[in-house]
């Protein structure tokens, strides 16, 4: 894709993701200028795992950036930062000197570490560990995923100990790899990235010892943390080294952090969601780390350079967009994803048909990790339409109990929900975010808000955008939805869902 302006500078952001990696081009305006992608194998070795081969994803990292910069028709010069945001969680270890993993990377959806991590919680439970990293114990977070390597990959734990192996999330493999690798790579990762992993104290912004050896995780094998927004080291070596030698690599961001941050939501209560495979909505905290008490995560939101960080409340939901991916290519009822917005306007309502699609447990803000997913309310009557409906309505109910435990953990409530992702192509699904939510839905112009959040970090630290101010003012309204439901509906239906959530809880057994 090409819609080139005549003239640079341009900044261009490397969004590693959970099923593809993709690079954009942006200008000065913050406008596509360019974009390739290319999709990497899904790993499914025993139920509930998944892993990714990080060998691979490096492979297509590379052939995206080059594929990005030959579609724009641009120069390495014209080329002023790269920035990096990536699926966050998703573990990797791999060795110093040869630069290989030790294993499949293993990703955030993975269940694996559940025994782990109830071991780990001892007599106190998910809360552990909750007042210094703002997050529960759960299978989500990369330090248990870590541990799980250095028990399971022989030779790991005595090889890690030695200083032979790096731990890293994706931004930090990506990051090591494009400054050199095995020739002087930078292990980094930024403050966002490292308050997803466990180990890392929300109020120091550094990595806890105590929790290091408590999970069971080296600290020597630790990247160091940064800032989302400063100059990491510069592109050398490899296939990317001869085309874009001495770019400077200017930020990182965890995926949904990026996506606040090209929503520019800098302002305390600035809210905004991503429906992607999963959903997160995060809310801007400014200053205050929350602690929550309605199940949500207390994280980092981003932080600039030398500036003070800026904290989020978040709420994650694991299956919205994967959930329409099933429903094509496990169960047959749609051929493509766009089929399912014209399947389900076909019918007014549901039937009374509920699915609540926990299949790798409930997240937030149950946290349950023994629910599986259950369709509740079906009769004779429901046809595959209704399901169709009923699969959107799903996304937009989960949205809804995040909303309403931000309100109650912050004492802000929603005003407007800024949207991006893949699903703000579904007009209907908007919609009826904004029924259920009762609040209005905007979608900007740029829906690729998560790439744009890297760029705009990388642009800041190296004074190519010179103030939050000048990104407010790129940011664009492309679509907005406005609440049409009745009041009583929306509380009747509300109701009906979270008798449906309940049918989810306790599916598996411990032994399980």
């Amino acid at each position: 894709m090409t819609d080139a302006p005549t003239a640079g500078p341009f900044i261009a952001a490397i969004d590693q993701g959970t099923t593809s990696s993709r690079c954009i081009v942006f200008d000065r305006d913050g406008r596509i200028v360019s974009v390739e992608q290319k999709e990497h194998e899904q790993i499914l070795p025993k139920p509930g795992w998944v892993e990714h081969d990080a060998t691979e994803i490096w492979a297509n990292v590379q052939e995206v950036v080059a594929g990005a910069v030959a579609g724009a028709g641009i120069t390495r010069e014209e080329i002023k930062a790269i920035g990096i945001t990536n699926q966050r969680e998703t573990t990797v270890v791999w060795d110093r000197h040869t630069g290989e993993p030790v294993h499949h990377a293993i990703v955030w959806q993975d269940t694996r570490t559940d025994a782990l991590c109830r071991e780990l919680g001892r007599n106190v439970g998910q809360d552990r560990f909750r007042r210094e990293t703002g997050l529960p114990l759960a299978s989500y977070f990369a330090g248990p995923k870590a541990r799980w390597l250095l028990d399971h990959v022989e030779g790991a734990r005595e090889r890690a100990e030695a200083g032979d192996l790096l731990f890293g999330t994706m931004d930090s493999w990506v990051i090591w790899n494009l400054t050199g690798g095995t020739d002087g790579g930078r292990h980094v990762t930024d403050v966002t990235n490292a308050s997803r992993t466990l180990l890392m104290n929300l109020h120091t912004l550094r990595w806890d010892e105590r929790i290091c050896e408590s999970i069971g995780v080296p600290p020597r094998m630790l990247p160091e943390i940064r800032s989302s927004a400063e100059v990491y080291g510069e592109i050398r070596g490899g296939r990317l080294g001869g085309l874009l030698g001495g770019v400077p690599v200017a930020s990182a961001l965890g995926d949904q952090q990026a996506a606040l941050f090209g929503q520019t939501c800098f302002s305390e209560g600035e809210t905004k969601s991503t429906y992607g495979t999963g959903t997160f909505m995060v809310m801007n905290t400014g200053r205050r780390i929350i602690n929550s008490y309605s199940g949500l995560l207390t994280t980092v939101g981003y932080r600039i350079g030398a500036e003070p960080p800026v904290y989020a409340l978040e709420g994650s939901i694991a299956v919205t967009g994967s959930l329409v991916q099933w429903m094509r290519d496990q169960m047959g009822m749609i051929s493509t994803a766009a089929e399912i917005e014209t399947l389900a306007l076909s019918v007014e309502d549901n039937g009374g048909a509920y699915f609540v699609p926990a299949f790798s447990g409930l997240f937030a803000p149950y946290w349950r990790s023994d629910a599986r997913g259950v369709i509740a309310g079906l009769t004779r009557y429901v046809t595959r339409a209704h399901l169709a409906r009923a699969v959107l309505e799903a996304t937009a109910w989960q949205t809804r109990e995040i909303a309403d435990a931000m309100t109650k953990d912050s004492g802000v409530g929603l005003t407007t929900l800024k949207v991006d992702g893949g699903m703000t192509s579904n007009n209907l699904l908007m919609q009826i975010l904004a029924d259920v939510l009762d609040a209005p839905v905007v979608r900007p112009m740029v829906a690729e808000t998560t790439c744009l959040g890297a760029a705009y970090a990388a642009g800041l630290a190296i004074g190519f955008w010179t103030s939050t101010d000048d990104l407010r003012a790129n940011w664009r309204r492309a679509a907005e939805w406005t609440p049409r439901m009745d009041p009583e509906v929306r509380d009747r239906e509300y109701r009906s869902w979270l008798k449906a959530v309940e049918r989810t809880k306790g599916w598996l057994d411990d032994e399980d």
